[in-house]
């Protein structure tokens, strides 16, 4: 079973690779490693290309019998989307489009999209259920939901079949210490507390600490990324077998503050975080929280990895790694 990961080379698309390689699956990884990483490939066939353009992906389809595929390629940033919404609405839903595209063209009708929490926009109810009103309230949310909206309709034009994963925060590394998170700039949370730690982020900031949480700052549900890629490989199998598209969300259903990171942080690391309070981010919601019970039914799922303190120790190990 040959399977195409476009957007392979990249923090979540590496550490599914890793998962379908293990699982006997042989990989084809598209990546244009613009922000993708070279050493965050550890294994399968690379092809270098954009999906901007249709005929590198054309050529993929055309020269290789492909059975599925996972797409991770897309602009991940929602303050950046704020700030150039024409890049994320022509970049993710355009490379979208070529690909699906070309997939037809190929016959090939089966699709694991990388999808996002941000479809849901404000919750309205925690834990969320699958059932939540689709409100996203940052452009990058609304590329996910439109690109979800375009595969269902592909399915009932065309019978494009597909599984949209809508992701909360991943976070952590690769137990192994192969993989790890590489962004340039680095936004996320965890990431950006340990690199400060290690002296590699000049500042460390906090971001709202007036929201209406016990301790005034953001409460988020933190998801190991070896977990996600774990769910990634059993939806590609559910796919295989039953040919049901779907929506199903990939959360630990378990919240944690903003100081309580920073806190765990601290703690796991024997080291100070000292940071700035700056106001709340346009977009930021107090509260997101996943119910993870569909993903449990559906694809057998439970999160191994995702407590709080494996997150931090597993990014920790990755990122001291340059300090040896």
């Amino acid at each position: 079973m040959r399977v195409l990961v476009c957007g392979g080379a990249g923090y979540i698309g590496s550490h599914t690779v890793k998962a379908l390689l293990r699982e006997g699956f042989e990989v084809v990884i598209f990546d244009n490693f613009s922000s993708g990483k070279e050493e965050l490939v550890i294994g399968g066939e690379v092809v270098r290309g954009d999906l901007d353009d249709r005929e590198p992906i054309r050529r993929v389809f055309a020269s290789r019998k492909i059975d599925a595929v996972l797409h991770f390629a897309s602009l991940i940033q929602v303050g950046e989307s704020f700030l150039n919404p024409q890049r994320y609405y022509t970049h993710n839903l355009s490379t979208s489009l070529n690909l699906f595209e070309a997939m037809l063209e190929a016959g090939v009708k089966k699709i694991i999209f990388s999808s996002s929490a941000a479809v849901y926009g404000a919750p309205q109810e925690v834990p969320i259920t699958e059932a939540h009103p689709l409100n996203p309230i940052n452009p990058y949310g609304h590329t996910k939901l439109f690109v979800e909206r375009i595969l269902q309709d592909y399915d009932r034009a065309y019978g494009l079949k597909s599984i949209s994963l809508r992701y909360f925060n991943a976070a952590g590394a690769d137990p192994d210490t192969e993989l790890g998170e590489l962004h340039d700039p680095e936004t996320h949370l965890i990431p950006s507390i340990l690199l400060f730690l290690l002296g590699k982020k000049e500042r460390f900031e906090i971001y709202g600490t007036d929201f209406p949480t016990p301790d005034g700052t953001a409460i988020r549900d933190y998801i190991h990324v070896t977990d996600l890629a774990d769910a990634h490989v059993r939806a590609l199998r559910r796919l295989l077998a039953s040919a049901e598209s779907d929506s199903i969300n990939l959360g630990a259903s378990q919240g944690f503050s903003v100081l309580e990171v920073v806190k765990k942080a601290e703690e796991l690391t024997g080291r100070k975080v000292l940071f700035r309070t700056r106001p709340r981010r346009l977009g930021d919601v107090p509260v997101l929280l996943a119910s993870k019970e569909k993903a449990e039914l559906k694809l057998g799922w439970k999160p191994r990895f995702s407590s709080l303190e494996t997150i931090i120790e597993t990014a920790w190990k990755w990122h001291k790694r340059a300090e040896k």
